[in-house]
């Protein structure tokens, strides 16, 4: 076998690498408003993605995660808070969290709030607290 500066393969397989997959929403399920992809188990891959419909009034309570959380909104209207900011993305905007902070969101508007959440994870490891975003 010759260097080439990559990883060592078997037969031409990379042990570990991330696989194709496709899953339906309604087949990984984590709450009644949520679907949970964790990455690591369905494909392989270093990421999990939640895939969230808040109802209008609805919360997610305040929780902290070891890696960053990127956040899209694609339809309705929300407030964040993240450790001391406050903002109020509306859709097709992107929220960034930092490792470790403190957040939470809520839907301020009259439609359901439709995001996807990116977290830089193959499992979820988060954090709640009993207290509501602002």
């Amino acid at each position: 076998m010759r260097g080439g500066g990559g990883r060592a393969t078997v037969r031409g397989m990379i042990p570990d690498a991330p696989r194709f997959a496709q899953i339906g929403l309604a087949e990984i399920p984590f709450s009644p408003t949520a679907a949970l992809w964790e990455g690591a188990k369905h494909a392989g891959t270093d990421t999990s993605i939640f895939v969230v419909r808040t109802p209008p009034g609805g919360v997610v309570n305040l929780h902290t995660h070891p890696y960053s959380e990127t956040f899209v909104v694609l339809r309705g209207r929300g407030r964040w808070t993240a450790g001391n900011h406050v903002t109020e993305p509306d859709a097709d905007s992107i929220v960034v969290v930092p490792p470790e902070t403190l957040h939470g969101f809520r839907n301020i508007g009259d439609v359901p709030l439709l995001v996807v959440s990116v977290h830089e994870s193959g499992t979820l490891d988060q954090t709640f607290t009993d207290r509501e975003p602002a």
